[in-house]
């Protein structure tokens, strides 16, 4: 009976609906009598001691309200820019009060607002507000300040050549940040408020004239259509606007360095900033993408094109050792030379289990010492999962449970899970690597094939927001193939990629016979 009585007194304000959004709430005007505001205001934040209503008269006649939230705002500045010039301005305005008292408010940033629903916006991203008596509008005072991390190098994608800056929590910051990269005004940043309860700020952005205009209003309209209680990080909303939920691979791009953002943009994707998260998103992609590195761009070509390669070598081996090396143990042992496969088959002399069950326990194994290095402390997490490894599988191999190969080929491929560029990647190989070697158990290298098979023909299906997943190389361009397999020189990389926009009379991004001339260097000329 409690609960119905606390229902039926949020009820009796029609502004303040259960299961509503502020953007869903009906515009209830500013009434002319300041006290009937105020009760309103008071009501519906009734039990919250963090927001402050001061009472106050402008020039010693004219009464007004001032609402914030402590923490929110910059409370230094409202007592010396906002009440202090207010309380000693002359009230002979008359009916044009508002328009002095914005005059007296020494900020740039002013709104006038009309309607209850915008005070609870405003106030809730710190701007507080001032309501006159006898006025039907109030102002909006644009200073908001609150706690938040400084910009350092984000830890999951840290480079050796490269900026170190990131993004941080709060997406103003982040704006910035892209701003100072890309300073030409045809960088849009459209708003967007979703989220029931949290009214997460989201900002779409994306470079006028490169980007597909489709592109930027398809992502509009997926994220338009999220309808939730809250958006507390980017993964809420990845999981909502995706295309196909059930497949293991990224469909959109994570980043946490503007670079990465910057140059994306610079392509014709849209950048999704999230506030709140330093994670941004990035749409679309492509498998090439998830393999590709910051710093790929910032090294010699042939540097890049060599651990580029590299990469894909142990991509392969991250997702296929463990079961290539079942299956050959299990049915094709005359694939092995004689010696290596007397050497196998003397350490497994002692062992009870099948290479399968063995390769799944030390796969398990591997997989719990990783997750628990990422979640114990730093100064200890990456100590844990490396003594803890050395450990297991020394004492393992001891006891009989597995043998010395099986230790070594599960080392290897954890090793080349690690240098996936993309966590996104990197989970993807570890989910995939189990059914794969069940295959292999159950079929030898045919299974292995079969899952291969499986996963191309899945891959081949995907689209990123209408982007096949595989466009870079196919449809066949050699123009789009200069940054899948190799890095080409950037000035030979003189045309953006076309499959991310429909418009290709823009896909020039720098002047021609910018090749250097070694002709003309190096004597003085």
């Amino acid at each position: 009976m409690k609960f119905m009585g606390i229902r039926k007194e949020r009820r009796k304000f029609p502004s303040l609906q259960m299961n509503e959004s502020l953007n869903a709430l009906p515009e209830i005007p500013l009434d002319p009598e300041l006290n009937k505001n105020i009760d309103l205001l008071k009501s519906a934040y009734k039990d919250c001691s963090d927001v402050v209503f001061r009472e106050f008269s402008i020039g010693g006649s004219v009464d007004a309200i001032l609402l914030y939230i402590d923490g929110l705002s910059n409370t230094e500045e409202i007592d010396q820019q906002v009440l202090r010039p207010l309380l000693q301005m002359k009230s002979d305005a008359g009916g044009a009060i508002v328009e002095h008292t914005k005059k007296e408010i020494a900020v740039s940033d002013l709104k006038e607002i009309y309607y209850i629903v915008d005070v609870f916006q405003q106030i809730s991203m710190g701007n507080p507000i001032i309501l006159i008596e006898k006025q039907t509008k109030g102002i909006s005072i644009g200073l908001p300040k609150w706690e938040k991390r400084s910009i350092m190098e984000p830890d999951a994608e840290s480079v050796i050549r490269g900026p170190r800056e990131g993004f941080i929590e709060t997406v103003r910051v982040n704006t910035s940040l892209l701003r100072r990269k890309i300073r030409h005004p045809l960088l849009k940043m459209k708003p967007m408020t979703i989220g029931r309860y949290t009214e997460t700020q989201i900002i779409i952005s994306y470079i006028e004239g490169i980007a597909d205009i489709t592109l930027v209003d398809e992502v509009t309209s997926r994220i338009e259509r999220i309808k939730m209680d809250g958006i507390l990080e980017s993964g809420y909303i990845e999981e909502m606007i995706v295309d196909y939920p059930y497949s293991p691979f990224a469909q959109v791009l994570t980043t946490e360095r503007p670079d990465v953002a910057a140059a994306c943009l610079l392509e014709g994707r849209v950048v999704i900033l999230v506030d709140g998260t330093p994670i941004s998103l990035i749409a679309p992609c492509t498998f090439a993408t998830l393999l590709q590195a910051p710093e790929d761009y910032y090294n010699p070509f042939y540097i890049s094109t060599f651990i580029r390669w590299l990469r894909y070598l142990f991509f392969f081996i991250a997702l296929l050792a463990p079961s290539a090396y079942v299956a050959i143990l299990t049915y094709h042992q005359e694939m092995l030379p004689t010696s290596l496969l007397l050497t196998i088959a003397e350490s497994r002399e002692q062992i009870p289990f099948p290479a399968l069950i063995e390769a799944f326990i030390m796969e398990i194994t591997f997989e719990a010492l990783r997750e628990a290095g990422v979640r114990l402390p730093k100064q200890v997490g990456s100590a844990v999962s490396i003594v803890g490894a050395l450990v297991i599988g020394q004492a393992a191999t001891a006891a009989g449970l597995v043998s010395s190969p099986m230790v070594m080929v599960v080392a290897i491929t954890g090793v080349a899970s690690f240098l996936m560029p993309r966590y996104a990647t990197g989970i993807s190989v570890r989910i995939l690597r189990f059914p794969i070697m069940i295959l292999a158990g159950m079929l030898g290298l045919l299974g292995v094939m079969l899952g291969i098979t499986a996963i191309v023909a899945h891959l081949c299906t995907l689209k990123s927001f209408g982007v096949p997943y595989f466009n870079s190389a196919a449809p066949l361009k050699a123009h789009n193939l200069k940054d899948v397999l190799i890095r080409a020189p950037w000035w030979a990389m003189d045309t953006r990629p076309d499959f991310f926009s429909q418009d290709t009379s823009d896909l020039r991004r720098e002047s021609s016979n910018q090749k250097p001339d070694p002709s003309k260097g190096g004597d003085g000329s």
